[in-house]
């Protein structure tokens, strides 16, 4: 169909339906359009990302549209990957910028994940011990509208709120708020 001429050709080639600028920013630049359409993100977050130091700073056209580096999309999908891992903007800020002043965060980076590793631990914990109180209650709830007539409330939603379980805690409840 287009020959072996048109086969040879590398993807590196903007083609004539391409918006990959290669003119004064040179063929490896990428209008920020481009950068979140590659990456998902928004023009906004992009310029976020910029302000925080996550991008650098991006060069300007003469017709003001943002350009970056083609290694602006591994760095935005660098911090979605981060960000989904429990890593905040600013903790990524400044790994990044420390790297980038040719420092070397990898401890402060394996030691924030490993606390990121135990807070995702508890989290899992937590939400185990909160499926496991809705099973109950779903089997309480089952019970309590089986012995509930049609057409009458059976009040499930209060049952979320404690009693007190006996007459003497009750009263040490009241001695406690007086205090």
């Amino acid at each position: 169909m287009g020959g072996p001429a048109l086969a040879s050709k590398k993807s590196v080639d903007s083609g004539t339906d391409s918006r990959v600028h290669t003119d004064a920013m040179g063929a490896t630049s990428l209008r920020s359009g481009e950068v979140g359409r590659l990456t998902g993100v928004s023009a906004d977050t992009l310029r976020h990302y910029e302000r925080l130091g996550i991008l650098p700073t991006s060069q300007r056209t003469d017709g003001g549209y943002r350009m970056f580096p083609a290694s602006a999309v591994d760095r935005v999908q660098l911090a979605q990957r981060a960000l989904q891992l429990g890593f905040s903007l600013n903790e990524l800020s400044d790994i990044l910028r420390t790297r980038d002043n040719g420092g070397v965060p990898c401890h402060r980076v394996l030691n924030l994940t490993e606390e990121k590793l135990r807070s995702l631990g508890q989290q899992i914990t937590a939400l185990q011990q909160t499926q496991s109180y809705m099973r109950k209650l779903v089997r309480d709830w089952k019970r309590t509208l089986k012995r509930t007539s049609p057409g009458s409330k059976a009040m499930l939603l209060h049952s979320l709120v404690e009693k007190p379980k006996t007459k003497s805690t009750a009263n040490n409840l009241k001695r406690r708020s007086r205090s």
